[in-house]
């Protein structure tokens, strides 16, 4: 699997707090299953993004850490008016592995009207935006519609893989399923913060997913787009969740 959401970086923001909670993260992320992990601090009015620090970070727990899974660098991108105009002058800075993907963490108070002229801005730069857990917004619950507009547009839509598991209560999980149905989920990922309630193992929610979804489509969501987004390719079609297997099926 490959994790494109969590903060495993010490100190940068309200993930990790040290060095060793970092290392224990990316280990459990390891040791169940997770081959490549992007590190993505948040950028808004709270952290200071700081790009080199952030790499060195990396490289730090990289080494302290292990081999694998294999970090990667990348953003928790607020839209902020500085923010928007800096990633659009310098597409790499904030997207994922440099590559173009770039993760936008909305605010739980209010949605810009002008959002939409600002995925468009994004995108004529070269970069992907990639809503990160709409479900757990309690505005964008109540835009499905608009998601698939600005999903039309060529932006990318990542849940929370503990939303479909309960874990961020029911209307999380509700809209989780509900976005799955209208085929309008590209990632799923940790957006891990510690080592008890939002962790880096992901092997339940694989499970899951496989479960309810099918296995190609649990692929596609913690593999095969992760991938891409990694490489700086275009996403494929998720493909269409499979029926729910009935348990009396096995006993044809």
């Amino acid at each position: 699997m490959i994790d494109i959401h969590s903060h495993i970086l010490y100190g940068l923001d309200d993930g990790s707090k040290d060095l060793e909670q970092s290392v224990a993260m990316v280990r459990m992320a390891g040791e169940n299953g997770t081959t490549d992990i992007v590190a993505t601090p948040h950028s808004n009015l709270e952290y200071r993004f700081q790009p080199e620090l952030v790499e060195a970070r990396i490289a730090e727990l990289q080494k302290a850490a292990g081999p694998t899974p294999r970090i990667h660098y990348g953003c928790d991108f607020h839209l902020s008016y500085d923010n928007i105009q800096d990633a659009v002058a310098h597409p790499g800075r904030y997207s994922i592995n440099h590559n173009g993907y770039l993760l936008v963490e909305f605010s739980d108070l209010t949605i810009f009207h002008t959002t939409t002229q600002i995925f468009e801005q994004l995108l004529a730069a070269g970069l992907a935006p990639v809503i990160t857990h709409p479900e757990r917004n309690l505005l964008l619950q109540q835009r499905l519609e608009q998601l698939k507009s600005w999903a039309e547009m060529g932006v990318a839509i990542q849940v929370t893989g503990q939303s479909f598991l309960g874990r961020f209560g029911n209307r999380a999980q509700e809209f989780s399923e509900a976005l799955m149905k209208e085929r309008l989920v590209h990632f799923v990922a940790s957006d891990a913060h510690d080592l008890k309630h939002r962790t880096t193992d992901l092997s339940e929610v694989r499970n899951h997913l496989v479960d309810h979804y099918g296995e190609p489509a649990a692929a596609s969501l913690l593999v095969g787009n992760p991938r891409a987004a990694l490489d700086g390719r275009p996403l494929e079609p998720v493909p269409e969740p499979a029926p729910r297997r009935k348990w009396f099926s096995f006993l044809r």
